[in-house]
């Protein structure tokens, strides 16, 4: 199992964490502030990019409650979808998700579900489908069967956060499949985010899986149909059934004495025939509660693992690649910051992870490039040859409150 980008802290923790390592409580409240300018300065630039991801989405948004005020052209809605999908990505990329790939997606539709439920995706429904995820580790879970005298312990892949990009096709295609489109309109596009998602299910987060039968299940029913029919044939129409029989043998000539059937004949066959449809219905109902029990788990267990839909997804990435991107240069600035001679990248990268296994026993993948690009990009660290230098405190806060400051420059 890869080790995960992520960090597993909540940003207040991370400032906590590092505030630690620089004991001189001179600093203490210098350092705070340096992380109220950092988080103020990178809030405000996700804010453009959530205003752009908005922006781009509108001509798909099946939840849109607001009026057009023109009218988008095919053309217009290509360049959203495009753009959209390019910075929907780049915001995913930010809060460390990762792409799952085709080889994941195809084993999890291979594997036998948890839930022990069958699904059916029609994949032909969709013109573009990704998903991402954040946070792996390995679970296990008690199984019971055989009405609790069966037990078994599974272990199995499980994602903490479950993105979901599905864009269906248009019109065009329901119309010709004659398919009737339920919960979605053609041409939109959904996205989702779900937590605590086992591997083997993935495809129940498809908006158009259906639940269909095990083998074991049809074997079960179709085992208790074939005996249970056996028993109403003999026990209700055996004696109408050989005496059919044998005045059938007499029509065809196979047979030459003649039969004779009487109304209580008629009465005891008409009343073996309605016994044994009611056992048919019975057989179906069962068939069909089985059904709705397995959709109801389905449904049940979808509803408690759902955390945002569509636009809502978009605060709660947005959010989530803030407080990532925060958590990255603090803690690159952090260690540069007690390093009086400077690091390299390498040296810079390997202290923090080794600083996150040994103290807070946490197994992590730093991104070292992109905090240093932060960094750089702010004016908080020189580079000499490949050496980073952290700027003192003060002129560290001095660089913030101007890049702050000159955010709006309305004098032109």
């Amino acid at each position: 199992m890869a080790v995960e980008r992520f960090i597993p802290f909540r940003k207040q923790d991370i400032i906590q964490m590092c505030s630690q390592e620089l004991p001189d409580e001179r600093s203490a409240h210098s350092f705070k502030q340096f992380c109220q300018l950092l988080s103020s300065v990178i809030h405000f630039d996700y804010h453009e990019v959530l205003e752009l991801l908005k922006n781009n989405y509108a001509p798909f948004d099946p939840n849109a409650d607001t009026q057009q005020l023109n009218n988008f052209t095919l053309e217009n809605r290509e360049q959203c979808k495009t753009a959209f999908a390019e910075n929907f990505a780049q915001i995913l990329n930010a809060a460390n998700f990762e792409k799952i790939t085709e080889q994941d997606l195809q084993e999890a539709l291979n594997e036998e579900s948890l839930f022990k439920v069958r699904l059916e995706v029609e994949f032909d429904d969709f013109e573009q489908v990704v998903f991402y995820r954040r946070g792996e580790s390995q679970l296990s879970e008690t199984i019971t069967s055989l009405w609790g005298f069966r037990k078994q312990t599974i272990n199995f892949t499980n994602y903490d956060r479950v993105a979901v990009y599905i864009t269906f096709k248009d019109k065009t295609y329901f119309e010709q499949k004659k398919k009737q489109p339920i919960g979605f309109e053609p041409s939109s596009t959904i996205i989702k985010l779900f937590q605590n998602v086992p591997k083997a299910d993935l495809e129940m987060l498809f908006p158009n899986s259906e639940v269909r039968m095990r083998p074991i299940d049809k074997v079960i029913i179709g085992a208790s149909a074939v005996v249970g029919g056996a028993v109403v044939l003999v026990t209700k129409l055996g004696a109408s059934i050989l005496l059919l029989t044998a005045l059938l043998a007499f029509w065809l000539g196979w047979r030459s004495e003649s039969v004779a059937m009487t109304q209580q004949h008629f009465i005891s066959f008409g009343l073996g025939v309605g016994v044994f449809a009611g056992f048919i219905f019975k057989e179906w109902s069962k068939f069909k509660n089985r059904k709705i029990k397995f959709m109801k788990a389905l449904s049940d267990n979808l509803y408690f693992k759902n955390l945002d839909n569509n636009a809502g997804v978009f605060h709660t990435l947005i959010d989530a690649a803030e407080e990532e991107d925060f958590k990255e240069a603090l803690l690159a600035y952090t260690f540069l910051l007690k390093s009086k001679q400077g690091l390299s990248a390498s040296k810079l990268d390997d202290k923090i992870e080794t600083w996150f296994r040994n103290k807070y026993h946490c197994q992590l993948d730093f991104e070292i490039s992109d905090a240093l690009a932060k960094l750089e990009r702010m004016k908080l660290v020189t580079l000499d040859k490949d050496t980073y230098q952290a700027l003192p405190l003060t002129q560290a806060k001095q660089h913030l409150d101007q890049r702050w400051d000159s955010l709006f420059n309305y004098n032109q």
